[in-house]
């Protein structure tokens, strides 16, 4: 008999072939591990300088009469996952005529004491201009993209408005690529989970992001740009699909109902107070 090990032990192994089952004090232990901590913290990766006319953001011409113009933001966030960490979306590329940019993600994130090479995910929503522009600098990350997307920026023609040029490093294979055809549970824990909302292009997604002390908190990609879209289902009219667009809006707004989440438009400014200004991070 080994040592330590009862009678009762001891005959459960040579009935069963297997170890005996660990007490049930190291079982308790193992179930109440200390989940890693999460946080979400927004980092501005660009503003128009000026109001957008959004009479093109419905094709049933819902902002055309009369004419609504509205101030836009492109939106970036880190999420701390314990020590890993996830960007999601990589905004504006560079500042120019119509677009301000006063600070890059790898100046914020030196703010925030963190290192680009460590970022370990980048999350894109999908693949325009303003959620792609700043990927280049982390190349040592996994980048996670609808499998839609993927298939968009990899065809040959490219379709218009498809620019794979900011994500070159993973598409001449440069970099790690996971291709996301559904959801996807990033660290496996429920914590952050890419939701599939395909509609603005073929493989858009969203995220959810579970914070201890905020609650649920979901990013909209561009699934909706500003408040009128999501309370009115609008849908632009260079959406690849409109009705899968619909679809999406739906499930989005369905899963804010059912978490009772902090809803964030990445494009409309009045979601900014939703969460902490930089450099805070809802936690």
């Amino acid at each position: 008999m080994r040592k330590g090990m009862s009678i009762a032990a001891l005959a459960a192994t040579m009935l069963t072939g297997l170890p005996a089952a660990a007490p049930a004090s190291a079982q308790a232990q193992t179930a109440t591990a200390t989940p890693a901590k999460v946080t979400l913290t927004r980092l501005d990766c660009g503003t128009f300088k000026q109001p957008r006319d959004v009479g093109g953001f419905s094709d049933a011409f819902a902002y055309s009469n009369p004419p609504l113009k509205l101030p836009f933001v492109a939106s970036c966030y880190l999420i701390r996952h314990g020590e890993r960490t996830m960007l999601w979306d990589a905004g504006f590329a560079a500042p120019s005529e119509q677009v301000a940019l006063p600070r890059t993600i790898l100046q914020q994130l030196a703010e925030l004491g963190v290192d680009p090479a460590k970022v370990e995910f980048i999350g894109i929503s999908h693949y325009h201009a303003d959620h792609t522009g700043q990927a280049g600098s982390f190349p040592n990350a996994t980048l996670l993209i609808g499998q839609g997307d993927w298939d968009a920026l990899t065809a040959q023609p490219l379709s218009p408005g498809v620019d794979p040029k900011p994500l070159a490093n993973w598409i001449s294979g440069g970099g790690k690529v996971e291709k996301v055809a559904v959801d996807k549970d990033v660290f496996g824990d429920g914590s952050v989970v890419i939701l599939n909302l395909p509609g603005h292009t073929p493989g858009h997604h969203g995220l959810l992001v579970r914070l201890p002390r905020t609650g649920p908190v979901l990013l909209s990609g561009d699934v909706v740009h500003f408040q009128e879209n999501y309370d009115h289902a609008g849908v632009p009219q260079f959406n690849t699909n409109r009705a899968d667009s619909l679809v999406s809006i739906d499930r989005f707004k369905d899963i804010a109902t059912a978490l009772k989440a902090t809803v964030i438009i990445q494009h409309d400014p009045r979601s900014l107070p939703k969460l902490p200004a930089f450099p805070k991070a809802a936690e």
